[in-house]
């Protein structure tokens, strides 16, 4: 569907108030557009774009700005900003930007990514496309124009859940969209838009939100939908142009907390790092946070490795027992809002994503694995119960442990698929202990870090895979040369066998 665009009188002011998400950019359907400016905003980072060649005639005292003219050459593929990233667009979603036969050094000059490929393979889809980016423009003939990726948040948000917050109707829902994007169009006044004068400028401002799915629980809610929230601005004067950001976050960080007590009882957090294919929830537990790393820091419906352990105890005859687990939006445990993790020692099962129990037996390579006990919980943040607005970017795990009594009947495990628990587990009501987790950190994007910590199921670093297969050969090679010796050795040593015929 095509979207015709009257060029821009005035750059809009684009506000961006990020919760839930992190925001990194969009592929749009392809549509021809006349001479506009526009706001992208990606990690954070206004860009000022055009999206197409050519110029922006003065009319009465309009702005007046020329591109710089540039003849084809597959030689000149110009430097795109992140182009790892922002430009990674599937040739069946690409969007084409500017003009057909557009240079690489205008395509460059829109701020949009060039296929540098094009000389070598067929392709009948634009060169110049648009990146992974948020756009809001703001038209000559008084129109919004807002184009939204699916990949604005991680996780990915559905587009279907975004709404603007004041419409009542009208032309206020997409006009164009597809699996990636969502376009909107509308005129700055309509839509429940909010009107005001500051000196000389008129200045139309609206807010666009996404809904989520929210869980309820007797203690609070929570949600692990990604969301967002964008209030952006059209100020209308004759001559000039202006966009900004604001995204403001700042956080405190506590130290983990190990409570004392009749028992000694530990909860930490594994980092979730496996050098190794296919790893599994018990791989994830190599190695661990330390003091140092706090807050974690995790992304809505990451994996939250826990682990619960007995101190200084070498009976090999008890078990650790995890009664209730919860999380809060604070270092207090008791605090409102809670949210459950474990009941009786089974998953909450009014979370739809249910907490993963991850056994640990005599396989893990530990002296006692019946004092550790562990779980996984998908990342979530906590909910205005009665707005339904996230508030709370920070979590806190607890569990109230107890220690049980092995015996030849009695396995101290939890009955999550019976409909009452066993009552004969002799647990010692002296030895209980409450014990918390450190900040974890709710982000809206991973940290470039995470990934030279911790590597995916599939794939392995090229120079940790080479010296894995060093040492492989090597042990291989050196066993093949022992038994070689010792076979030589016995059969020297063999005594010959004769054969009598009677």
């Amino acid at each position: 569907m095509a979207v015709k665009l009257l060029p821009v009188l005035e750059l809009g002011f684009l506000i961006l108030h990020a919760r839930f998400c992190s925001f990194q950019v969009p592929k749009i359907p392809s549509w021809q557009m006349p001479s506009f400016q526009s706001a992208s905003i990606s990690n954070h980072v206004v860009q000022s774009q055009f999206s197409q060649s050519g110029a922006i005639h003065q009319e009465g005292n309009l702005l007046k700005e020329s591109l710089p003219e540039t003849s084809q050459s597959w030689q000149q593929i110009p430097k795109v900003p992140e182009a790892s990233r922002l430009c990674q667009v599937d040739e069946s979603s690409r969007v084409g930007c500017g003009e057909p036969g557009v240079s690489p050094a205008e395509c460059e000059a829109l701020d949009c990514c060039y296929d540098i490929r094009l000389h070598k393979q067929a392709y009948d889809g634009p060169m110049c496309f648009y990146g992974k980016a948020v756009t809001v423009q703001c038209t000559m003939d008084g129109q919004f124009v807002l184009v939204i990726s699916r990949e604005v948040t991680i996780p990915s948000i559905n587009l279907d859940s975004i709404v603007l917050l004041e419409a009542t109707g009208g032309p206020c829902t997409s006009v164009d969209s597809n699996d990636d994007f969502a376009i909107y169009q509308f005129p700055v006044a309509a839509c429940g838009a909010r009107t005001k004068v500051e000196g000389d400028y008129i200045i139309y401002e609206n807010t666009m939100a996404s809904l989520y799915e929210v869980g309820f629980g007797p203690h609070g809610a929570i949600t692990r939908d990604s969301s967002f929230e964008i209030t952006f601005q059209c100020r209308y004067l004759a001559t000039m142009v202006e966009d900004f950001v604001v995204d403001v976050n700042t956080f405190p960080s506590p130290p983990p907390v190990v409570q004392q007590g009749a028992l000694r009882v530990e909860l930490k957090l594994a980092n979730g790092a496996c050098a190794t294919k296919r790893c599994s929830d018990a791989d994830m537990y190599s190695s661990y946070y330390t003091e140092v790393d706090y807050p974690v820091t995790k992304v809505l419906q990451d994996p939250v490795y826990v682990e619960v352990r007995i101190l200084q105890r070498s009976d090999p005859n008890i078990a650790l027992v995890l009664n209730h687990c919860w999380a809060t939006s604070s270092p207090d445990s008791s605090s409102q809002p809670q949210w459950d993790l474990l009941v009786n020692g089974c998953p909450y099962e009014d979370d739809r994503f249910r907490t993963t129990l991850v056994p640990v037996d005599t396989s893990s390579g530990l002296q006692y694995p019946t004092h550790y006990r562990r779980f996984v919980v998908k990342m979530f943040t906590f909910v205005e119960k009665d707005l339904l607005i996230s508030h709370q970017e920070e979590l806190f795990i607890h569990c109230s442990t107890v220690v049980c009594q092995l015996s030849a009947t009695e396995s101290c495990e939890p009955s999550c698929h019976r409909t009452r628990r066993s009552a004969s587990a002799a647990k010692d009501s002296r030895m209980k202990v409450l014990v918390s987790s450190g900040m974890v950190l709710f982000i809206v994007e991973p940290p470039d870090s995470a990934n030279s910590q911790a590597y995916s199921q599939d794939e392995v670093p090229h120079e940790l895979g080479y010296g894995l297969y060093g040492v492989v050969a090597l042990t291989v090679i050196s066993i093949c040369v022992l038994l070689g010796v010792v076979l030589r050795r016995r059969l020297k040593r063999r005594p010959c066998l004769q054969t009598t015929r009677l």
